[in-house]
């Protein structure tokens, strides 16, 4: 499948990139390039791969969920810039 400047134009219309005329031609060779590299990606039998699934192997340690009655109100407004009435106070953005 081939691309030609058309179809350039209407993928920028779509993606809405505003491509100017003399570089219609440059981008059209880029996609081209695009296109066989995954033509050639296509090639490459995989059937007998596993899907990877993480890069890693390794495993996250799991942790009890621990019930806490909360009242930690003053320790966790402490680190807030500015607090009023038990809450976060936070500048007025709409006026």
């Amino acid at each position: 499948m081939a691309i030609d400047n058309l179809t350039v134009k209407r993928i920028a219309f779509l993606s809405r990139l505003k491509i100017e005329d003399e570089k219609i031609e440059a981008t059209k060779e880029e996609f081209n390039k695009i296109l066989n590299w995954i033509e050639e990606l296509n090639e490459i039998d995989t059937n007998s791969v596993e899907p990877l699934i993480s890069v890693n192997d390794a495993t996250l340690r799991m942790r009890e969920d621990v019930v806490t009655s909360g009242n930690c109100l003053k320790d966790i407004l402490k680190n807030a810039p500015s607090a009023e009435y038990d809450y976060f106070a936070v500048p007025k953005v709409v006026e």
